[in-house]
């Protein structure tokens, strides 16, 4: 059932909750996405737990506020959505679970025990590979530049396996469809995003499940625990949702064994 949470400043926050039992989980999507982008684990998760998919501010059916406010669009301003999202649901110390983008805003909410259980971060955008958050910073103006949607359609495309097929071509061409402006602030949050202070704030259990060879940042940090799939580009999470699952139920069971399923 589709609900609405208000997050700072106003903002309207739209998501869905299903199911029942602790803990729960809560789905955060990626860079130009939206909520359907966990819909597998949404489907597989609600049968022994409560599930919340949500759309972060300026994607899916949340509002879209002035990308030209200052702030409006960091990490930290999705994290507030997450958070906003976990109040009004009711949801005792759920574990978040972000891809990419979405990583980056689970590692943000880690460092908030008292709300949060743990997080999962779905092969998440870089943390601290300065190489690929300065490619990242270079890219804002293109990608606000983008108004026919071919370089977001180009890099979605570049995201994904050759053998890749889970909603291959909707996900290349719904890149496009959150306005460049909006998307080249999303940009620019993961590109000035500090993942190494978050790693260094984080104060619940932590798991990251990559397609290729973890950063350094995630390989050295004592406290997570890492997962890797095999043979799927970035969308892990829709062309090996039962490799991410089993990652999360293992997840679940083993790291958070005192949160039983009610």
């Amino acid at each position: 059932m589709r609900q609405v949470a208000e997050s700072a400043g106003g903002v309207r926050i739209a998501y869905e909750r299903d199911g029942r039992g602790d803990p729960a989980l809560v789905l955060v999507h990626g860079w130009c996405c939206d909520r359907s982008y966990f819909a597998p684990q949404h489907a597989h998760f609600t049968g022994e737990r409560a599930v919340v998919s949500l759309d972060l501010r300026g994607h899916g059916d949340s509002d879209r506020p002035d990308p030209g406010d200052p702030g409006c669009y960091t990490v930290a301003a999705f994290a507030d959505d997450v958070r906003a999202v976990i109040r009004h649901a009711g949801l005792r110390r759920p574990v978040v679970v972000g891809h990419s983008l979405g990583g980056l805003v689970a590692l943000a909410c880690a460092a908030f025990p008292d709300e949060v259980g743990a997080a999962v971060l779905v092969d998440p955008a870089p943390l601290a590979k300065e190489a690929a958050k300065a490619r990242f910073a270079r890219s804002v103006a293109e990608v606000a530049a983008d108004h026919d949607g071919s370089w977001r359609r180009g890099f979605a495309a570049r995201r994904m396996l050759a053998t890749d097929t889970a909603r291959r071509e909707e996900t290349i061409a719904g890149a496009a469809v959150v306005p460049a402006a909006v998307a080249a602030e999303g940009m620019r949050a993961m590109a000035e995003f500090d993942g190494a202070g978050a790693l260094a704030r984080a104060a619940v259990p932590l798991l990251a499940i990559t397609a290729d060879e973890p950063e350094p940042a995630l390989r050295e940090h004592p406290g997570v625990a890492l997962g890797r799939t095999v043979g799927a580009g970035h969308f892990v999470q829709l062309e090996v949702p039962d490799q991410v699952d089993a990652m999360l139920e293992r997840f679940l069971r083993v790291v958070l064994p005192g949160a039983a399923t009610a």
